[in-house]
């Protein structure tokens, strides 16, 4: 994977950089195996043979020999909508109660938020001062018409894991269908659907060097949900359209990339992590690092810098040659403060000068240290001059 040496990219939870092994296995289906999946001839058979394949190369990841639990979607947040709405549309019947987290992705808070509008009650379940849910709340939270919980797995700007594997039992028990959002944990820690106990998961691919556009959502036997696209029969009628043959074979050959060293780059991404954070804390005074301490994403790290703007900071680093972020992807350029830091119980000034820190498999230890060369200096001359607050998000306090 050629890299630019001159910049320092520490946003993987935004996307990744294609792999070009899954490159690779794609270009024969952007060019000489361009059948549909659905055709009987030939060119179609070759397409659909690559389908299934991929698709048990995911469900395989995922614990289960049953490839007939995966859908092909369009990423994660396609299959975060379908599970909320084809759920909520199936078993209506049942009850109008969904329970998620307040520190959810927003293709989840905002999903849940539709569905809310439409008739149905929403429990928004709160975190503590380290990001952490507490699965006793879930029980509490179940009631007789409850129909899903929707909790995620790694939080996309913390990392904070929650404990899903002890959720999944509380649903199972209560036989409420459970879905957990995996696109930040897919393919850096070890995902079993029966260990956690999950009747819905999502994946997406560009997390983990794979194309954009393209996801899955595994979703286990017997689990009452309907469409939301509707058209043919594709994907044993749960998601209409000609499928996306390249994707899915891109998304099964970064899974399988992934998934041969996974323990070993776990480690050595929190080894990196560590050691940034470390260095941080070190080096910068007022640093602090929001989120759980031991339950986290390996690759993961919020930092705060008191007296800076989170914004300022990443224009003044990016000057610099390192990539960082303020939070999720899909709020870049919002003036509005994150929601998952704020859910927290964390200082608005707190929040709004943390940034996240986000490592990937060609992370290196030369570029962590220089980062730490870099930030120092930065930090420290922005406090000096003032010119980390920006005046705009200032009057909005």
């Amino acid at each position: 994977m050629c890299k630019d040496r001159t910049r320092i990219y520490l946003d993987h939870n935004a996307t990744t950089p294609l792999h070009p092994d899954a490159l690779a296995a794609m270009t024969p289906f952007l060019t000489e195996q361009f059948g549909n999946a659905s055709s009987l001839h030939a060119w179609g058979r070759e397409a659909r043979a690559a389908l299934e394949r991929s698709r048990m190369t995911v469900a395989q990841a995922l614990g289960t020999s049953d490839k007939d639990t995966i859908v092909f979607t369009a990423g994660g947040t396609e299959a975060n909508n379908l599970a909320l709405t084809g759920v909520a549309a199936a078993q209506r019947e049942r009850g109008r109660h969904l329970i998620v987290s307040t520190v959810e992705h927003h293709a989840v808070l905002n999903t849940a938020l539709s569905l809310s509008r439409m008739g149905l009650e929403l429990t928004r379940l709160r975190v503590d001062a380290e990001g952490m849910l507490d699965p006793d709340d879930v029980r509490r939270a179940i009631r007789s018409d409850t129909i899903l919980v929707s909790l995620m797995h790694g939080n996309n700007e913390t990392g904070v894991l929650f404990p899903v594997a002890a959720i999944g039992r509380i649903c199972r028990e209560r036989g409420i269908t459970f879905h957990t959002d995996a696109v930040q944990s897919f393919g850096k820690l070890p995902l079993d659907v029966e260990t956690m106990a999950v009747d819905l998961l999502s994946v997406s691919a560009h997390k983990i060097h794979g194309p954009k556009g393209v996801g899955a959502l595994y979703i286990r036997r017997g689990t009452r949900m309907e469409p939301i696209l509707h058209g043919g029969s594709q994907e044993r009628s749960r998601r209409a359209g000609t499928e996306n043959v390249a994707g899915a074979v891109g998304l099964a050959a970064a899974t399988t990339l992934v998934l041969e060293d996974q323990e070993n780059m776990a480690k050595r991404m929190a080894d990196l992590r560590d050691r940034l954070e470390q260095g941080v804390m070190a080096a910068i005074p007022g640093a602090l690092r929001n989120g759980h301490p031991g339950e986290r994403l390996p690759h993961t790290t919020n930092l705060a810098f008191s007296g800076l703007e989170a914004e300022s900071l990443i224009l003044a680093l990016d000057l610099a040659g390192v990539g960082v972020s303020s939070g999720a992807a899909c709020s870049s350029g919002s003036l509005e403060p994150s929601h998952v830091l704020l859910a927290m119980g964390l200082a608005r000034d707190r929040v709004m000068s943390s940034i996240r820190f986000s490592l990937g498999r060609m992370s290196t230890r030369e570029e962590i240290d220089r980062v730490l060369e870099i930030l120092p200096p930065v930090v420290e001359r922005m406090r000096r001059v003032g010119a980390g607050r920006n005046p705009a998000l200032g009057a909005r306090r």
